[in-house]
């Protein structure tokens, strides 16, 4: 007995042994479209990545709502190609590191047609290099700075870019506000605002204003009075913010407890309702730029806002604009597409001309940018008012 007691333990050992020596599991590799057709039968597939928790996540809930209310209307008028759609959205958190990975899965285990997203510049740089790789479309909904389609030709976006929207403002700050100095404030750690600094400046000074100061701050900060009491010594006339409504709300709210009154001046990154709740009435005569205003006549945007009430029971804000006009596109797109292949999707995003979306009316150029006017808003009475309209 005692022989095979030990036999017994001899083979449980050689078993446990061979285990730990057995290599993990390989991830999945990404396995380009052109190779993996999908079947003529079941729906197309798109993919949505953004962040849908955290402290971006109005932007991100606001784009899917966007993009799902689009699924729905190509559905009810019979689909594409013939088929449903259906859209698998992950959550990204606002993190880096979250969007990789939820790209990666749904390029290697849904096997989306298109990837919408990302919904911040930065994740959206770190998930381009895997759809080019896997040769499968992305279009991003609201990834402004300019590297974003420079990871290669199977990059599209629907938005302006942040040269252009920082030329916008820059060129409000001096032809209608008149203004010759003014300070930046931005996020050291975050690509998009540090892109539109860069613009704005660079627009605002060949136009003959000077740049009196450009302090900085970081994601996750809560006290910004240092930078805010370095900008006021400055005496600026107007201070650019080019950041996110989370920190923007916060970063007005103490700038008026510190005595600096001048108009704030900001982006797209502020187009959130909590940004009110944040702010209260500290950013009473500031302007920032963005992609479209509700009271713009626009008979297709007109139309998309009474529709999206109907059914969301608010008013859509641009986020929801952008994400509607980045599904549109992508399966008008797919529509054209002489097949369901990655190259002929990508061809036919290519070719996208004068299409009327809730955003504007956009063409794609030669670096898959949109061509699009952008407005400014001005903040009166704790709302939004449309102040110009800026052509590229």
């Amino acid at each position: 007995m005692p022989r095979l007691v030990a036999l017994i333990a001899a083979v449980a050992l050689c078993s446990f042994a061979c285990e730990r020596k057995s290599p993990p599991p390989a991830p999945p590799a990404v396995v380009p479209q052109a190779q993996r057709a999908p079947t003529e039968q079941g729906p197309i597939v798109l993919g949505s990545v953004g962040s849908l928790t955290g402290s971006e996540a109005y932007f991100g809930t606001s784009i899917r709502d966007g993009i799902q209310f689009a699924v729905e209307e190509v559905n009810a008028a019979g689909g594409v190609k013939g088929r449903q759609v259906e859209v698998r959205y992950y959550d990204s958190q606002g993190r880096i590191e979250e969007s990789v990975a939820a790209a990666k899965r749904l390029l290697t285990q849904d096997r989306v047609l298109v990837l919408l997203g990302e919904v911040s510049s930065s994740s959206s740089l770190a998930i381009a290099d895997a759809a080019q790789a896997a040769r499968v479309p992305m279009v991003s909904p609201s990834a402004t700075h300019p590297d974003v389609t420079k990871k290669g030709d199977y990059i599209f976006r629907t938005c302006f870019i942040d040269s252009f929207q920082g030329e916008v403002m820059a060129r409000f700050a001096r032809e209608n506000l008149k203004l010759d100095r003014v300070a930046v404030l931005q996020d050291s750690k975050n690509a998009y605002s540090l892109g539109l600094a860069e613009a704005f400046t660079s627009a605002f000074t060949k136009r003959g204003g000077t740049l009196v100061a450009v302090e900085s701050y970081a994601k996750g900060d809560t006290d910004y009075r240092a930078p805010l009491l370095a900008v006021k010594k400055a005496k600026p006339q107007a201070v650019y913010v080019p950041g996110f409504y989370s920190e923007v709300g916060v970063i007005a709210r103490q700038a008026r407890e510190l005595g600096l009154s001048v108009p704030l001046l900001g982006a797209d990154g502020w187009d959130s309702d909590s940004i009110f709740e944040l702010a209260g009435q500290a950013l009473e005569g500031s302007y920032h730029s963005s992609h479209y205003a509700v009271d713009n006549p626009a008979p297709e945007l007109q139309r998309f806002i009474t529709a999206f009430r109907t059914r969301y029971g608010r008013t859509p804000d641009a986020a929801a604009a952008l994400g509607y006009d980045a599904a549109r596109v992508s399966l008008a797109a797919i529509e054209r597409a002489e097949s369901l292949t990655g190259s002929a999707i990508r061809d036919a995003l290519a070719r996208t001309k004068d299409f009327q979306g809730a955003s504007g009316t956009l063409t794609l150029d030669a670096h898959r940018n949109p061509v699009k006017p952008a407005v400014v808003l001005e903040i009166h009475d704790g709302r939004r008012r449309f102040a110009a309209a800026v052509t590229p």
